[in-house]
């Protein structure tokens, strides 16, 4: 996959922190959308000291399930630090890719990744994306997973491998998707392209359909008023493309997990997410904008499970 533009910006220091958001999944490449998380209803309980876990026994777990997601995180620490994960070079440019990990507990949301931070030094011909990846297993306490882990060293372990292997999943798409040449070209990168490629297909195609179509209204909705029709057509392109990543980074994760969860619950769950993506009921009544987002989720539980049939026919 060729880069295709030259660097903009012009700047000879590259600075610590990141921006924009991600979400558990949460994989966005606009920054300025608002962020997205999910939440399951369960029981607040006191947080434990999460210093049980062992770090060498979580990347253990993913290792073996993805070797490709292993060698990403082998050298990367859950403490918050960088590490850099990737650099590729070019032509004359060099891209290289920093990611850094936090374990923490944080209210409600099972895991976060943070929009991948573009910096740029003309000087040392070199782009630089640093993305943070916040896991939170506030879960521990869930019936399933107390009956499948009585021992709480194992079952947070299990817990924090289960979000970041969801996370992680996110950001290897977008490795894919940014870095130049195959650089990023993992097996679940291809996957995932697999599973894109079926529902742009022309025997999804009346499915897919209905989902832009419901995106175009939502999104039309949400317009500030100012957008170009081009600017809105393409938010909607991209707001479908983030609902085909999370039903692969869903099903991937339930299968390696045991965790699958069935395609109404993901449709209602991502149907929301997306119209606040599109910028939510600016421009008509909360109510109308409620009925065109439960709309969303019908067209896209049927797009999701069109496409669970076409791959159980491959």
């Amino acid at each position: 996959m060729k880069k295709k533009h030259q660097p903009v910006e012009q700047k000879d220091t590259i600075p610590q922190d990141s921006s924009g958001s991600w979400c558990q999944g949460f994989y966005d490449l606009n920054p300025s959308s608002p962020p997205c998380f999910s939440f399951t209803s369960v029981p607040c309980f006191s947080y434990l000291d999460l210093s049980i876990y062992r770090e060498s026994s979580v990347k253990s777990i993913i290792k073996t399930h993805s070797k490709d997601m292993y060698r990403l995180l082998e050298n990367v620490h859950f403490n918050g630090e960088y590490c850099r994960v990737k650099c590729v070079r070019d032509g004359e440019w060099e891209y290289c890719w920093d990611l850094a990990v936090k374990v923490q507990f944080f209210g409600r949301m099972q895991g976060v990744a943070l929009y991948p931070k573009r910096s740029v030094s003309e000087k040392e011909k070199r782009i630089i994306y640093r993305s943070l990846i916040l896991v939170n297993p506030y879960q521990l306490w869930e019936e399933s997973l107390v009956t499948r882990f009585w021992n709480i060293q194992e079952r947070v372990e299990f817990l924090i491998a289960r979000i970041l292997f969801h996370e992680c999943i996110h950001v290897m798409i977008s490795l894919g998707k940014t870095l130049p040449s195959s650089s990023g070209n993992t097996d679940i990168f291809r996957e995932f392209r697999a599973m894109l490629d079926i529902a742009d297909s022309r025997k999804l195609v009346t499915e897919t359909n209905e989902v832009k179509f419901r995106l175009w209204n939502l999104t039309v909705f949400g317009t500030s008023g100012f957008e170009s029709e081009q600017k809105l057509l393409e938010r909607v392109e991209e707001i479908y493309e983030f609902l085909i990543n999370e039903k692969y980074s869903n099903q991937k994760t339930g299968q390696v997990f045991n965790s699958q969860l069935h395609n109404s619950k993901l449709a209602r769950r991502y149907a929301w997410i997306a119209a606040v993506k599109t910028g939510g009921d600016r421009q008509i009544s909360k109510r109308i904008w409620q009925v065109e987002v439960h709309r969303l989720s019908i067209a896209l539980r049927a797009l999701y499970n069109a496409i669970d049939l076409s791959l159980r026919e491959k």
